[in-house]
């Protein structure tokens, strides 16, 4: 008798937890390589690996119907949302991830399946997987792609950020039309004003610690600094030699190789260790020898790195041109 009820308890745990599978109703969703350009109704992108730790804001564009999840300042991951419908608009503005369940039917919209459910108000908002028309469609939640969902599921925690913009109530980060790095909530447009040769901006106090991330563009002639999710500093580049240095991701392990820093005088050389490459493989010295920084700004940025530090390197613009009202942190598509 007792094995019977052990068993039926297991049936029963069984069928309650396939219960919340992806409902037939609802987009499994696809996986797609491109950071940037248009996605279609289902479609998502994502990459964890280039920034693996730090903060998780979520960025939720209603013109776009986007959602763009950045770790320590950098894009991590992507993807096509169906938000409310006429009479029913998700309220634009900054909330916290209230309430995390796997498993979540709705009390209010016939027991309906809301898997992976991520609450952002109690009056009813959460983020969940659902069906992806192309179009908003939901009663005020933001429906994700059921595979996105799961994803986006593991990298986040309660307490976590999400903004939402509707491209009418005033948001920091500018969520309504997000790019491949974070703007800070003081943005200004000093912050995008064009270095000049050698020059650059350091400012570690403004995230005194954390991990940090560092974004070089050949595109912009650029390096970014993040340190738990706020830039703290940024400086012009040259590259030498010929082609483009490719899509790379580096991460810092303990320990040096013993040899002088190529771009840091005084400093020795990290151990890096290649995570990804799109193309062809290239060590962290080939790249290393063709680019060239302020020296002055190579020795602080070399004092402040630790292990896990990641570098993204990118042939991608990441900073948009500002004007007179697009003044954001943007890839080009």
């Amino acid at each position: 008798m007792k094995f019977l009820t052990t068993l039926a308890i297991s049936i029963g745990l069984l069928t309650g937890s396939q219960a919340m599978e992806k409902p037939s109703f609802h987009t499994k969703g696809t996986p797609t390589g491109k950071p940037t350009g248009t996605l279609k109704p289902g479609e998502y992108w994502w990459n964890p690996q280039v920034s693996p730790s730090g903060p998780v804001v979520v960025l939720v564009s209603i013109p776009q119907q986007t959602m763009h999840v950045y770790r320590n300042g950098i894009l991590i991951g992507r993807s096509t949302i169906s938000s409310g419908s006429k009479g029913h608009s998700t309220p634009g503005g900054v909330f916290s991830i209230l309430e995390k369940k796997q498993s979540h039917r709705s009390k209010t919209y016939n027991n309906a399946p809301m898997p992976y459910m991520q609450r952002l108000t109690w009056s009813g908002i959460a983020m969940h997987s659902g069906q992806l028309p192309g179009y908003p469609a939901s009663h005020g939640c933001v429906r994700l792609p059921y595979d996105f969902s799961q994803l986006l599921f593991k990298a986040t925690e309660k307490g976590g950020t999400v903004v939402v913009g509707d491209g009418k109530t005033p948001t920091p980060h500018f969520a309504s039309n997000p790019g491949v790095l974070l703007a800070p909530k003081d943005f200004s447009p000093e912050m995008l004003r064009r270095l000049g040769k050698d020059e650059y901006d350091w400012r570690p106090e403004r995230s005194p610690e954390g991990p940090i991330t560092i974004v070089v563009s050949s595109a912009d002639n650029a390096l970014y600094v993040y340190r738990n999710g706020n830039p703290i500093g940024r400086g012009t580049v040259q590259i030498s030699g010929r082609g483009d240095l490719g899509s790379h991701v580096f991460t810092l392990l303990e320990g040096s190789t013993g040899k002088p820093s190529q771009l840091a005088p005084g400093r020795e050389a990290g151990k890096w260790m290649r995570v990804t490459s799109a193309g062809r493989p290239v060590d962290a010295d080939d790249i290393a020898s063709r680019i060239r920084f302020n020296t002055e700004f190579a020795q602080k940025l070399a004092d402040e790195i630790k292990p896990g530090t990641t570098v993204i390197v990118t042939d991608q613009p990441v900073v948009r041109n500002p004007t007179a009202d697009s003044t954001y942190f943007a890839a080009a598509n």
